[in-house]
């Protein structure tokens, strides 16, 4: 199978089963060696495996945000294998999410225990060679729309990243070197020569 004929596959639509958030959650749960995601219309989504290349470079922002988040103790942080039930009705698992300690402590047991029912305040996506670019630049808007505060897509492939924040249009930046995500994480740059 090629790499083509796989990203055919991956969304199926479910929309006539009108699958509860439970059953998706069940769901979920017995199938732990496959990633899924849900938009808000139905669509079910198998999410590939990553690469060497791209696991490592998620490793990498994951801990640098880990760092800044300990240093802080601001929030709480949260690896792509994280599902969050957005405002608006999609399941979605951002690459690394932060959701600030506030928020994280007001959800119910239940809430932190199983898939958190809130938008994280700041989302990272990170392109990788099997990501179709119009797909992930919809989730980011989805994920705007949802309340996310700031989302960072990163594309390695042509040095990009596009930043997302509420009531603003999206902001482009080519090679730079860092991100200052300073007016939604107070004190923190994402360092990016690492990803390049």
């Amino acid at each position: 199978m090629t790499i083509s004929q796989f990203q055919v596959l991956r969304p199926l639509n479910l929309s006539s089963l009108k699958l509860t958030d439970e059953q998706f959650y069940q769901l979920c749960i017995t199938n732990p060696e496959q990633p899924l995601e849900l938009t808000s219309e139905g669509v079910l989504i198998v999410m590939p495996p990553v690469g060497g290349e791209s696991g490592n470079r998620e490793a990498d922002l994951l801990i640098d945000l880990g760092i800044w988040n300990r240093q802080t103790q601001r929030g709480k942080v949260f690896s792509s294998s994280t599902v969050f039930k957005l405002p608006l009705g999609s399941q979605r698992s951002p690459d690394a999410a932060w959701v600030e300690l506030s928020r994280w402590n007001a959800l119910s047991a239940e809430g932190r225990s199983k898939f958190p029912p809130l938008a994280p305040d700041f989302v990272i996506e990170l392109r990788s060679r099997t990501d179709k670019l119009s797909d992930l630049q919809e989730k980011m808007l989805e994920y705007r729309d949802n309340g996310v505060q700031l989302g960072l897509l990163i594309n390695p492939q042509d040095r990009i990243v596009e930043i997302y924040r509420i009531d603003r249009a999206v902001e482009v930046i080519e090679s730079g070197n860092s991100i200052d995500c300073d007016d939604v994480l107070p004190g923190f740059t994402l360092d990016l020569i690492r990803i390049w």
